[in-house]
């Protein structure tokens, strides 16, 4: 078995996909404690802690407590499961999709590319969602308000970066 650990660095393209596989592991680590902009991190945390066996504490245990920080890495890959799945349902119901997963390997990257579009949309919506639910968050019960500046420019920089973050969590590649 060491053995098979030593032919790693004889192989390189072995070699440069484990490294590119532990940076991205470092990032999503990294990202995951980076919070998004405009939000009181102690008064969030505050919110859970008040809310730890509700629904909330539910969501925050399924997100790895990224959603208690809601990092950048918030969203995580839901929404390209949820588009993954809708594109599964959608190819049952809808001839001209199933006609292209037929199609062979051109047919699967172009359905592939539809699934990230539709992840796109997806992640947008649950974004603008989470920061029109942020804005009243904390403010029932009297604690402290989440998000330090409510109102448009908060909810687009909260949809761009939970965007960005489930599109860098999915690994995408440019091909």
């Amino acid at each position: 078995m060491l053995g098979g650990f030593q032919n790693i660095a004889k192989i390189p393209e072995l070699k440069r996909r484990i490294l590119v596989t532990l940076m991205l592991l470092a990032v999503y680590r990294i990202g995951c404690n980076i919070p998004t902009p405009g939000i009181d991190a102690d008064a969030l945390m505050n919110f859970f802690a008040r809310h730890r066996g509700t629904i909330f504490g539910l969501f925050d245990m399924f997100s790895g407590g990224a959603l208690e920080r809601l990092s950048v890495f918030a969203l995580g890959i839901m929404p390209y499961i949820s588009a993954s799945i809708i594109m599964e349902l959608l190819k049952i119901v809808v001839p001209a999709i199933e006609k292209l997963y037929k199609e062979g390997e051109a047919g699967q990257r172009r359905s592939k590319q539809y699934i990230r579009y539709a992840t796109v949309v997806l992640s947008a919506i649950q974004g603008l969602g989470i920061s029109i639910g942020l804005e009243s968050m904390g403010l029932e019960g009297g604690g402290a308000a989440v998000v330090l500046h409510p109102g448009w420019a908060f909810r687009l920089m909260t949809v761009l970066t939970l965007t960005s973050g489930t599109a860098l969590s999915c690994g995408w590649e440019s091909r």
